[in-house]
C-alpha cells in the first residue's frame, strides 16, 4: 500500500511536466516604418514565470543559443546588421564552465530590414531558441510579418501582425536542452561584476609580468633619472610621476576603448565564441609564444618611436604624455604578446571586458614608474637587469603556448572533429609545463639566455611548482578529473576512454560492443540508435530505459553525475536495464532518404535531434529533457515516465518499480 502511494505522488509531482506539451513562450510580430524602403521586424515574446529564454550571444558550449533565419531575402530585402534584442541577464554556469545570457517574463529581438522589390508584402522568418526552467525545451516559431502597401502618414504607426502561439501546435524542440538558470535576479549581476574583478586582477598580474621583462624593467631607472634631472624640484617630479603614470594608463584604455569600439560589446562575445575566430585566436597566440621564446621579436616600426621621441622632448604636459606612448612603442615587443593575449581574453567576455583588463594591465604598469619617480630613493631596492629578465619572457611564452590550445580545443569542441581530445589536449599541456620545468631547472636553453653558473633560490622554486603542477596532470590521462583545471581541457566524455584508461569500462573493451554502442558515462553501455539498443535488448531480455537528452542540457549532466554515479543507481543502469540515450539536439543530417515531414507537427525532420524530438512529441506528447521512459521489450511503458529528480532515492525506487514490474 506504501509503494502504491508512493508512486501516485511521485506521479502526481511529475504530471504537470511530463504528460503533455510544454509551450512557455508565447510569441507575438509587428512592422515598425523607419521611411518608405526600411522597416524594424520586432519579434516579442511573453516568457512564464521561472522559465528561461537564451540569447543568440549565449557562448558556444553553453545553453543553446537563439538562431533567426529570414526568408526568401535575394532580391527582395536586404538585412541591416545583426538581429538586436533586448537587455539580457548574465550568469556563470559551473557545470559547462561558461556565462549564460539569458532573458526572463519578456524578450523583444529587432531586425532592421530594407525594402528591395517594392511588390514584396509580407516576410516570413523563423526562431529556433532554448527554454528551460527544470526542463529544458528546444523549440521554433515561424513569424509572418505583413509590410504596408502604402506609404503612412506618421512615421510611428505600425502595422501589427500577432503570432499566437497557440495558433501554432507545432511548436516543437528543434535544437539543444540546456540548463534553466537561477531565478535569483541578483545574482546575475554580482556575477557579471565578479567575472570583471577576475579580469582585472588577471590583468594586473599580466602587467605586472610585463614590467618584469628585457624591454620594460631596464626603462624604471631611465625614466627616474629623466624626473629627477629635469624636474626644477621633488614637488615637480612628483606631479610629473603621477602625470606620466596616468598618461601610460589613458594610452591602454584607448587602446581597450577602440577595440570595444570598433567589434561591439555583443559582437566581441559573439566573435569569440566562432570557430574561425578561436583558429585564428589559436594562430595568434602560437605566435606571440614564439616570439617570447626567442625566436624573433615582434616590433613597431623604429620611425613611429623615433617621432614620438622628439615629440617628448618638448617637455610639459606634451612631453610627458608622449614619453608614455613613447615607452609603450618600445616595449611593444614584450608587451605586445601580452597586451594581445589578454584582449583576446577579455573579448570573450564581451561588454566592457577589454577596457577592464587594459585598466588592470596599465595600473600595473605605470604603479612602479610612478613610486620610483616620486621617491628616486626606492631605487637602491631593485634588483639589477641580467639574465633573470629573459627567464621571465621564456617564462610568459611557455604559459602563452599552453594557452593557446584551449582556443583549438575550443574550436575542435564545436566542430566535433575529435582531433583534440581530453587525452591529446592533456599531452600537450603535460609536455609544454615539463619543458618549462626543465628550462627553469637549466636543463634547456633558448637563444638570449645568459650562461648560467647556478640556480637561484626562488628560480627552483618556481621550477617545482611547475613541475608539481605538469605531474598533477598526468593521473589526468587515466581519467582523474583535474578538478584545479577543470576550465581548460575538453570533458571527461570528450576523450578516447570516456572513463579513463584502467576505469570501470575497461573490463570492456570497444571491441566487445554491441553493434551501436558505445561506453558512455561511468562505464555504461550506452546506444544512441533507438532500433540498435532494442535489438539488443530482445537480444539480453532486458528492459529498456530511454533517456531523453541533449550534449549541452545542463540538467541531463546534472543526473549524470549526481544520480548516476550513486552506486545502487549505477549497478541498475550497467546490469539490469539496456540504456538508449537519444540526443534531441545533434545536429547531424540525416541520409535524404531518412528525411520526413511529421505528422505530428508537420514539421520537416531533416537532422537525427530532429529524428528523436519527433520521437518524443509523437510517442510521449511532451517536448522537455531530461526525460527518462522505461519500456518492455513490446515498448510499453512500464511505469509512468519522470524527469529531472535529483533525489537518488526516488529515481533509484523509480527504476526499481519498473525493473521489477519487467521481472
Amino acid at each position: 500500500m506504501k509503494k502504491a502511494l508512493f508512486f501516485l505522488l511521485s506521479f502526481l509531482a511529475f504530471a504537470n511536466v511530463n504528460a503533455q506539451m510544454v509551450n512557455p513562450v508565447k510569441w507575438s510580430s509587428k512592422v515598425e516604418k523607419i521611411s518608405d524602403t526600411e522597416f524594424n521586424l520586432v519579434m516579442e515574446g511573453k516568457i512564464e514565470d521561472q522559465w528561461h529564454v537564451y540569447s543568440q550571444f549565449t557562448p558556444e558550449n553553453g545553453p543553446l543559443a537563439a538562431e533567426f533565419k529570414f526568408k526568401d531575402a535575394k532580391g527582395n530585402y536586404e538585412l541591416i546588421g545583426k538581429v538586436k534584442e533586448s537587455p539580457y541577464k548574465k550568469q556563470y554556469n559551473d557545470v559547462f564552465e561558461v556565462d549564460e545570457y539569458y532573458f526572463e517574463k519578456k524578450v523583444t529581438f529587432t531586425q532592421k530590414i530594407k525594402v528591395l522589390n517594392p511588390s514584396l508584402t509580407t516576410i516570413k522568418a523563423t526562431i529556433d531558441y532554448q527554454v528551460c526552467k527544470e526542463v529544458c525545451i528546444n523549440q521554433d516559431y515561424a513569424f509572418t510579418f505583413s509590410l504596408p502597401k502604402i506609404v503612412m502618414a506618421n512615421p510611428e504607426e505600425v502595422v501589427t501582425n500577432i503570432d499566437s502561439i497557440e495558433a501554432d501546435t507545432t511548436q516543437t524542440p528543434k535544437e539543444k536542452v540546456k540548463p534553466a538558470a537561477s531565478t535569483d535576479v541578483a545574482q546575475p549581476k554580482k556575477e557579471e561584476n565578479r567575472g570583471l574583478l577576475t579580469i582585472f586582477f588577471l590583468a594586473f598580474l599580466g602587467g605586472f609580468a610585463a614590467l618584469l621583462t628585457p624591454c620594460v624593467f631596464p626603462m624604471i631607472p631611465m625614466t627616474v633619472s629623466f624626473f629627477t634631472k629635469q624636474s626644477k624640484n621633488p614637488g615637480q617630479g612628483k606631479r610629473n610621476a603621477i602625470l606620466y603614470g596616468i598618461s601610460i594608463i589613458a594610452i591602454y584604455l584607448i587602446l581597450g576603448s577602440l577595440v570595444t569600439g570598433i567589434f561591439g560589446a555583443e559582437a566581441l562575445n559573439s566573435l569569440s565564441t566562432n570557430v574561425w575566430f578561436n583558429v585564428f585566436f589559436f594562430i595568434l597566440l602560437v605566435i606571440f609564444a614564439v616570439s617570447f621564446l626567442g625566436a624573433f621579436e615582434i616590433m613597431l616600426p623604429n620611425s613611429w618611436a623615433n617621432k614620438v621621441d622628439r615629440q617628448a622632448d618638448r617637455g610639459g604636459i606634451i612631453g610627458i604624455l608622449f614619453m608614455a606612448l613613447a615607452l609603450a612603442i618600445v616595449s611593444f615587443s614584450c608587451t605586445g604578446p601580452i597586451v594581445g593575449t589578454l584582449l583576446v581574453e577579455s573579448a570573450s567576455k564581451g561588454g566592457i571586458a577589454p577596457i577592464v583588463g587594459m585598466l588592470g594591465f596599465s595600473s600595473a604598469l605605470a604603479l612602479p614608474f610612478m613610486l620610483f619617480a616620486m621617491f628616486p630613493s626606492w631605487m637602491h631596492s631593485l634588483p639589477k637587469s641580467g639574465g633573470w629578465l629573459n627567464t621571465v619572457k621564456v617564462s610568459l611564452g611557455f604559459l602563452e603556448l599552453a594557452l593557446a590550445f584551449k582556443f583549438l580545443s575550443n574550436a575542435d569542441l564545436v566542430l566535433q572533429l575529435h582531433l583534440l581530445e581530453r587525452e591529446v589536449f592533456l599531452a600537450i599541456w603535460i609536455a609544454i609545463f615539463g619543458t618549462w620545468a626543465l628550462y627553469l631547472l637549466g636543463k634547456i636553453t633558448t637563444p638570449h639566455d645568459s650562461p648560467l653558473t647556478h640556480i637561484s633560490v626562488g628560480r627552483l622554486s618556481l621550477a617545482l611548482l611547475v613541475l608539481a603542477f605538469t605531474v598533477y596532470m598526468i593521473p589526468g590521462l587515466f581519467g582523474a578529473p583535474l578538478k584545479m583545471i577543470s576550465a581548460f581541457p575538453p570533458p571527461q566524455t570528450y576523450s578516447e576512454s570516456p572513463t579513463g584508461f584502467f576505469g570501470s569500462s575497461a573490463e570492456v573493451s570497444k571491441g566487445d560492443l554491441p553493434d551501436g554502442a558505445k561506453i558512455g558515462e561511468h562505464g555504461i553501455i550506452t546506444f544512441t540508435d533507438y532500433e540498435k539498443g532494442l535489438a539488443h535488448a530482445k537480444e539480453v531480455n532486458k528492459p529498456i530505459m530511454l533517456d531523453f537528452t541533449g550534449f549541452a542540457c545542463v540538467n541531463c549532466r546534472k543526473m549524470e553525475i549526481n544520480v548516476w554515479s550513486d552506486e545502487r543507481v549505477l549497478s541498475v543502469l550497467k546490469n539490469e536495464v539496456v540504456l538508449i540515450s537519444l540526443y534531441v539536439d545533434d545536429k547531424r543530417d540525416l541520409p535524404k532518404d531518412q528525411q520526413y515531414v511529421s505528422k505530428e507537427t508537420g514539421k520537416e525532420v531533416v537532422t537525427i535531434g530532429n529524428k528523436w524530438t519527433d520521437f518524443i512529441i509523437t510517442r510521449y506528447k511532451t517536448n522537455t529533457q531530461p526525460y527518462y521512459v522505461l519500456t518492455d521489450l513490446k515498448e510499453q511503458k512500464l511505469n509512468e515516465p519522470i524527469s529531472y529528480t535529483p533525489n537518488i532515492d526516488e529515481y533509484l525506487a523509480w527504476l526499481k518499480d519498473g525493473v521489477s514490474k519487467f521481472k
